[in-house]
């Protein structure tokens, strides 16, 4: 049912400097790097981070041949801690500590050949590969943004992304990697009407040019955010900030020291910015590290192909898709799909239109998608492209579980269906 009452929804983002966004990239970093070698390399790679210390550690199978330690600084220096002086953590001066194991061979059977294979002696080649782990994952679009993702946390995605651009493009060159970003969008009766609060907070150096005073400082950094990268990311979208919207900008008054020297960092630990800023559900499983036979991945992003076409399609405004597997068993446990009284059909016929249209099986989903040798065709660069600035609404990038290739196909099956049904 759609709510009918005016509220506020806030979503955060995070830059690629944020200490746990450092490791989420590198975990993708040494994930692309061995399927570019090795397609079939499973792959849990997780990372911490703290003041001049990276840790490696996971398990991990493969026939590739990587040298994790440089992998690591490469990618450090291009997120931009190059400076250990200013940012106590740097990609050369940083300790690389590698301790990884080998996948469990009582998770590798059930993954290497599925229970459907075992049991019922199926020789369908989806059925080939079992789901790397049991759980839950969710898939979400809503018709609020071009991208067709919820508006809170696609602005707060389009400022981190800016931020990073000013700060890389020199246009504005005090501005350091770490940084947060918050939008909070007033609605009414269910719909995006305005920008209440738009909050940044980014570490920067402690003078800007000859300004040395604390406030004026601060007060430089907020005239040149508004203007340089709140502004220009509001082009597409009918809603604007205006008068009433507050702009808040290193609230503490200070952020000098910031990534992992202020605070240490850890693989997974920002689902929700990967995902949907909280507007949706979660199924509580990160991306990031983990290769594609690991559903929490690769279910959620076929997850999200589902729930875009149905909105593409115009058979809702919004769609919600809820996958559930079982560790070793190729076939979905369940599927929900909850369009949230916004539906043009009957949700029966969604999920019949689901069963007969998507493929939902790890080797099918890895198929549709190729996700086991993407890195390898984009120059081993693909995952560790996702692991910052969400997965998801991604129009800077062409990723496969965004594309709406099937919507013309749903509205004309629904078309059908709904025709056979008699109203």
């Amino acid at each position: 049912m759609l709510v009918s009452r005016r509220y506020l929804f806030t979503s955060e983002s995070v830059t690629e400097g944020h200490p746990d966004k450092i490791c989420d990239q590198l975990s993708d970093t040494i994930l692309d790097a061995l399927l570019t070698q090795d397609a079939s390399s499973r792959v849990a790679a997780e990372v911490v981070v703290n003041t001049g210390l990276v840790l490696i550690t996971g398990e991990i199978s493969s026939n590739a041949s990587v040298n994790y330690v440089s992998l690591v600084r490469k990618k450090i220096a291009e997120i931009g801690y190059t400076d250990p002086t200013n940012n106590g953590f740097s990609a050369d001066s940083c300790s690389v500590l590698v301790a990884l194991d080998e996948q469990s061979q009582d998770i590798a059977q059930g993954v290497d050949r599925a229970f459907e294979t075992r049991e019922d002696a199926s020789d369908e080649a989806w059925d080939a590969i079992g789901a790397g782990d049991q759980g839950i994952m969710f898939g979400f679009a809503c018709d609020e943004t071009p991208e067709l993702m919820p508006m809170p946390v696609s602005l707060a995605h389009r400022i981190s992304r800016r931020l990073a651009t000013v700060r890389k493009s020199g246009e504005l060159p005090y501005l350091r990697p770490d940084g947060k970003t918050q939008v909070t969008v007033a609605y009414e009766a269910g719909r995006p009407v305005g920008i209440d609060t738009i909050l940044i907070s980014t570490q920067h150096t402690e003078t800007i040019g000859d300004i040395t005073d604390g406030a004026a400082v601060q007060a430089k950094i907020k005239e040149d955010l508004w203007s340089h990268v709140v502004l220009p990311i509001f082009a597409d979208l009918a809603v604007q900030p205006d008068a009433n919207t507050r702009f808040l900008v290193n609230p503490t008054g200070k952020f000098v020291i910031g990534g992992p020297q202020g605070d240490s960092g850890l693989t997974g630990r920002k689902i929700i910015v990967d995902t949907y800023g909280g507007y949706s559900r979660h199924g509580g499983g990160a991306f990031s590290g983990k290769d594609p036979t690991k559903v929490d991945r690769s279910a959620a992003y076929v997850c999200r192909y589902v729930a875009k076409n149905i909105v593409a399609a115009g058979l809702a405004a919004k769609c919600e898709v809820q996958l559930s597997y079982a560790i070793g068993v190729a076939r979905p446990v369940s599927i929900f799909v909850d369009t949230f009284g916004t539906g043009t059909v009957d949700e029966e016929i969604l999920l019949k239109l689901i069963r007969e249209h998507f493929e939902l099986r790890p080797a099918g989903i890895i198929h549709t998608f190729d996700l086991q040798r993407l890195p390898a065709a984009r120059q081993g660069r693909f995952y560790q492209e996702v692991a910052a600035y969400g997965h998801f609404g991604r129009t800077d990038l062409d990723l496969p579980w965004e594309k709406t290739d099937k919507a013309e196909m749903l509205k004309q099956a629904a078309s059908t269906l709904f025709a056979g049904t008699g109203v």
